[in-house]
């Protein structure tokens, strides 16, 4: 028998070509893909979560509560509860109230403060293998300058959340995330003293909510993280009164979501930085829904209270749904619904 001809000078490119590439994925039918999808998503700054799924400040303690029921490492980040420079305990109950679709909360961002936070909680959480994200609110500029700072000095804080749906003492009590020029100025304060990944978490109570993410941006922020709870209120009918001892209350929850869809969808059209997606996610649909509409992250909020394991299940969920669905980088998801991208 005569031996097969050596392979043509063309054909050995193409060899060494497709030894550069790596091995090829064969997509079984439907479009799966047979390898375990890429989850890691960059949200600014160079801080590279290993996948889009976090939980939200205020629903998840300071993070080693919930650790009994799953690995912290297993999520892309834990973002805690809202920390003020001195300890706060919140308004009296009742403090929350069911609602048909979610939930009204008036707790009052009742807190340690953060000098018990970085003596007694950090310590413990940033030994876990997941990022900490550090929520701060306050009423006046100072308030967030002198968490932020305090901080600075800590180790193992992934970045930092400012909470702007607080009252600003200085403009009357308006809430801060309402004004453009405070929303800017707070960001920018507290831009100057750290430099740390810095997020900003937009209230939807605005009428255009591109407004205040301009204006973080214009301040210094690397991140935009929303929605925050909606304005709410539950009156007992038979006292004639508000259920909450506060009046009103943020409305979150499923009831929420299509409203943040629609502002992650705006604000991730008005601005270059990162959106982070928040407001009723609890299924994999969910977290896909605000990936499509621009976020590049979520974090999942009410529904850890009916649910503990639940941001761990939708990491895995996630996972399934790009492979069942031939997506072999979740950053391939990311602002696909926008029309230009079509």
């Amino acid at each position: 028998m005569r031996g097969r001809a050596p392979p043509s000078g063309d054909a050995l490119r193409a060899i060494r070509a497709r030894l550069h590439r790596g091995p090829r994925v064969r997509r079984p039918r439907g479009g799966a893909v047979n390898r375990a999808p890429r989850l890691s998503v960059d949200v600014g700054r160079n801080l590279v979560l290993r996948n889009p799924v976090l939980t939200a400040s205020g629903t998840f303690g300071y993070g080693l509560e919930y650790e009994p029921f799953f690995d912290l490492a297993s999520l892309g980040g834990v973002v805690v509860k809202g920390i003020s420079p001195r300890e706060r305990s919140g308004n009296p109950p009742p403090r929350i109230v069911e609602t048909p679709c979610g939930m009204l909360n008036a707790i009052g961002l009742q807190n340690v403060g953060v000098e018990r936070f970085a003596r007694e909680k950090l310590p413990a959480l940033r030994e876990r293998d997941t990022a900490v994200v550090v929520n701060v609110y306050g009423h006046r500029v100072e308030d967030y300058v002198a968490v932020a700072e305090r901080l600075e000095r800590e180790p193992g804080i992934a970045a930092l959340e400012l909470n702007l749906s607080c009252p600003n003492v200085a403009e009357g009590g308006l809430e801060i995330g309402r004004s453009p020029a405070a929303v800017e100025r707070v960001t920018r304060a507290v831009r100057d003293v750290t430099n740390r990944p810095l997020w900003v978490k937009l209230t939807p109570n605005v009428t255009d909510i591109t407004e205040p993410a301009r204006a973080a941006v214009a301040g210094g922020a690397d991140a935009l993280s929303l929605v925050n709870t909606f304005v709410g209120m539950v009156i007992d009918i038979e006292r004639r009164r508000p259920v909450l001892s506060h009046g009103t209350g943020g409305l979150s929850g499923p009831a929420i979501r299509p409203m943040a869809v629609a502002m992650v969808w705006q604000v991730a059209r008005a601005v270059e930085v990162p959106v982070i997606g928040i407001g009723g996610i609890a299924s994999v649909r969910d977290v896909v829904e605000f990936l499509l509409a621009g976020a590049r992250a979520v974090q999942v909020g009410t529904a850890n209270f009916g649910d503990p394991s639940v941001a761990a299940r939708l990491v895995a969920g996630l996972s399934r749904w790009c492979a069942e669905h031939g997506v072999e980088d979740v950053n391939e998801l990311v602002g696909a619904a926008h029309p230009e991208r079509g």
